[in-house]
């Protein structure tokens, strides 16, 4: 499997990995992220990146996603351009992530093409005439996609036991009406990575 760094202005890079440990329940293995801060040294993130990239390369390398092309984190990220077995990708989103981990197991540069496939398809205009989205719309693959249906799933499990036993505590039934008490969905419970 490929590894992931992300590279981005502060504090996406890590909101990024955050994102997708919240969609799978838990951060997969040998994704990293990068933040880069407004008075950081280019030189020293290099060199961090350099480090972190030979941490999370793989046997059949590492994607590097970097957030806007030009910025000083797209140009930390060219620097690992030239490393064996890895690509750049700038533009990055939640969507081509997604994509990304979910192809790291394919080689290289059909990783690229399914990251940049998900970028794109990621990206929809939304509207009252726009119609739902189908299962087959090509964002993620079908495991992926079971695999962040059922941490869903687990998701909204836990939060009805937590209603459940809220309720038990406090002797109410559940049932207010519309008119006495908005009607509010539960929070669904987020563990950053590396929680237990």
């Amino acid at each position: 499997m490929a590894g992931i760094l992300i590279i981005a202005h502060a504090p996406l890079a890590t909101a990024l990995r955050e994102c997708i440990a919240h969609i799978y329940g838990g951060c997969p293995a040998r994704i990293g992220a990068l933040d880069v801060l407004p008075d950081s040294d280019p030189a020293v993130v290099v060199a961090q990146a350099n480090a972190e990239i030979e941490r999370l390369r793989e046997e059949n390398g590492a994607l590097v996603l970097t957030d806007m092309f030009g910025a000083t984190p797209s140009n930390i990220a060219a620097r690992l351009a030239t490393v064996p077995q890895v690509r750049v990708l700038a533009g990055v989103n939640l969507p081509m992530l997604v994509r990304a981990v979910c192809y790291r197991a394919t080689p290289l540069d059909t990783l690229v093409e399914k990251a940049l496939a998900g970028a794109s398809k990621g990206v929809q205009p939304i509207g009252p005439s726009t119609p739902p989205p189908s299962n087959d719309c090509g964002c993620a693959p079908t495991p992926c996609a079971e695999a962040a249906s059922e941490a869903v799933a687990k998701a909204a499990v836990s939060a009805a036991a937590a209603s459940s036993a809220a309720q038990a505590a406090t002797g109410t039934t559940g049932t207010t009406s519309s008119a006495s008490a908005p009607s509010v969905a539960p929070a669904l419970a987020f563990k950053p990575a590396g929680t237990a």
